[in-house]
């Protein structure tokens, strides 16, 4: 089955060629062949005593200093292009501080005792890209709050899934702000017309017992200010809360909170880990050493 896989070719502008060397990338079993054949490389490195991260063919090496650092690089890529005939990416390659690193979208800082981990700057643009791809104004606003929601709240919560390992609350809620208020200025567009958007913050107003006068919300229903700036009023912000964004209403699902759902997600990932390393302790009889240690 592999030999078919390796053999299928690859699809190149509707034409499909022969591959002869090589995996075809974007391949399934693709990582599966890597870890497969760069096992040699991990057992090299192990040997060599050095501490290393990999996934697939991605590989970070940790050392001491910028001139350790030049020396395992020429070692190592000269062995694996010796011992496993790889042709290692020269432009990829380099030496780097961690703190300016990018292994999958991670990178690093230094805490007081020990060194952290946490989203690089371009996957946290990436992730702006995404829900501002998802809140145009002209496409969110024409189709249901329901599908809205869903998407933001998928793209969201998988991409907090997947870094959550890292240390990122304050960038958390400084993006959960900026999620609301694009929120609300389609639920103020969707409204449309001043009578409309009074109507429907007067309900709410008497509902949550906000204690909004009919005055200031009439001066938000009518004001001039674009709607940008007159969902950042604390009108709009107070009635438009977090937790009423969250509320399921029928088909509707609540807009999920970034930083509640990463603290919570947070805390389940500790408590696993607490139950891992009590298990571990029980059947080896020993002391726990975790990666933060030895690094």
């Amino acid at each position: 089955m592999i030999r078919l896989f390796l053999k299928a070719g690859v699809m190149k502008d509707g034409l499909a060629t022969q591959n002869e060397k090589g995996v075809p990338q974007g391949s399934p079993i693709s990582p599966i062949l890597s870890n497969i054949y760069l096992d040699k490389l991990d057992k090299e490195l192990e040997t060599r005593g050095l501490y290393y991260a990999r996934y697939a063919d991605d590989v970070c090496l940790f050392v001491k200093s910028e001139m350790a650092a030049n020396r395992v690089m020429k070692s190592i890529t000269s062995w694996m292009e010796r011992k496993l005939f790889l042709r290692v990416n020269r432009t990829k390659t380099k030496v780097v501080s961690p703190t300016k690193s990018n292994f999958l979208g991670i990178t690093f800082w230094k805490g007081k005792q020990e060194w952290k981990c946490k989203p690089s700057n371009a996957s946290k643009t990436k992730l702006y890209g995404k829900l501002k791809a998802i809140l145009e104004r002209k496409q969110a606003v024409s189709r249901l709050l329901a599908e809205t929601f869903t998407k933001v709240n998928q793209t969201v919560q998988g991409w907090i899934n997947y870094y959550r390992i890292g240390s990122m609350k304050t960038f958390i809620d400084k993006f959960g702000q900026w999620l609301r208020h694009k929120i609300r200025v389609i639920i103020i567009k969707q409204w449309k017309v001043p009578k409309r958007i009074y109507k429907n913050l007067q309900k709410l107003n008497r509902l949550l017992n906000c204690g909004f006068t009919e005055e200031d919300i009439f001066k938000v229903a009518n004001s001039r200010l674009g709607l940008y700036r007159r969902s950042g009023m604390i009108v709009v912000n107070f009635i438009l809360n977090p937790t009423v964004l969250a509320r399921k209403k029928k088909d509707r699902p609540g807009l999920v909170n970034p930083l509640t759902y990463y603290l919570r997600e947070t805390l389940l990932q500790y408590k696993c880990s607490a139950v891992y390393e009590t298990r571990t302790y029980g059947a080896m009889g020993g002391g726990i050493y975790s990666p933060s240690t030895l690094l």
